[in-house]
């Protein structure tokens, strides 16, 4: 878990509702990212990190430190309704020794509608439909440490934005599946990416950065193009629009931290899984 010493309340929940877990062993790491971590409980262990490194990299730090065969990822303002939910996941994971993520229903506890982007599904109606996925929703996952560790883990340098798909493209490429499942739920509040100054720009480069990453070199003009149209179709705002500008740049130019672009059978079973990597 990230915190930066600025939701206090938020943490709190999202720990008492943690230590409520039944039928798991839990070994629990806050990483204060930028934040020196006090007032914790007892049985929270601790990493500071004097200054922000992002969240993928925040993650990757909390990861190394946790002890457990199953890494739980899961947001500072998140919490858990049910003390069977962590169970549920660690069971939805290990009912498959090629299964590398589980990820849950995310709802806000208010009523207030979750966005698309927490639902890995094109239909998202009633939450979505169960079953295997092409990508998963950062914020509260469950992945196999064997898995994570294979690929390397999360994207570090990329700060903010799409370590998500750049993680699933790198585990499916290497033999493991996602697995969505609705019937179990997480609460999380419902909010916009956009309301973070950095979003505009990280969003763009990072787009950049997951198709240099991992595309063979024929799809990265099609799927930067495609994003590129989708952007323009949906950004009104002028000011907005040149800092994603900006931010595409950037990912142009920048190193994006290593190439291993996906066979050609992974794109395939993107496609039949009704996602082709362009789009």
């Amino acid at each position: 878990m990230l915190h930066m010493g600025d939701r206090p309340a938020e943490l709190a929940e999202a720990l008492r509702t943690l230590r409520s877990q039944e039928g798991v062993d839990l070994d629990v790491v806050v990483v204060g990212n930028g934040w020196s971590p006090t007032g914790l409980p007892e049985w929270v262990r601790s990493v500071h990190l004097p200054e922000n490194v992002g969240i993928p990299e925040g993650r990757n730090v909390g990861a190394r430190e946790a002890r457990g065969e199953l890494l739980y990822f899961y947001d500072d303002d998140a919490s858990l309704p049910d003390p069977g939910t962590l169970r549920a996941l660690a069971d939805v994971v290990l009912a498959d020794p090629r299964r590398a993520v589980a990820q849950p229903r995310g709802l806000d506890p208010t009523g207030k509608a979750p966005p698309r982007r927490w639902v890995p599904r094109f239909q998202v109606g009633d939450g979505g439909k169960a079953g295997e996925a092409t990508w998963f929703w950062e914020a509260v996952v469950m992945i196999r440490r064997t898995a994570f560790d294979e690929v390397g883990g999360w994207p570090g340098q990329f700060f903010f934005g799409h370590e998500g798909i750049d993680l699933a493209w790198r585990l499916i490429d290497a033999g493991w599946t996602i697995y969505y499942a609705p019937e179990i739920v997480v609460h999380h509040p419902s909010t916009a990416p956009a309301r973070h100054a950095i979003f505009y720009r990280t969003n763009a480069r990072n787009r950049v950065w997951v198709a240099r990453r991992n595309l063979p070199w024929p799809l990265v003009p099609v799927y930067l193009s495609s994003w590129v149209l989708v952007t323009v179709v949906r950004v009104r705002d002028a000011d907005a629009l040149r800092t994603w500008r900006d931010g595409f740049v950037e990912g142009v130019r920048s190193d994006p931290g290593g190439r291993h672009p996906m066979s050609w059978r992974t794109v395939l079973r993107l496609t039949r899984a009704g996602r082709p990597p362009v789009v």
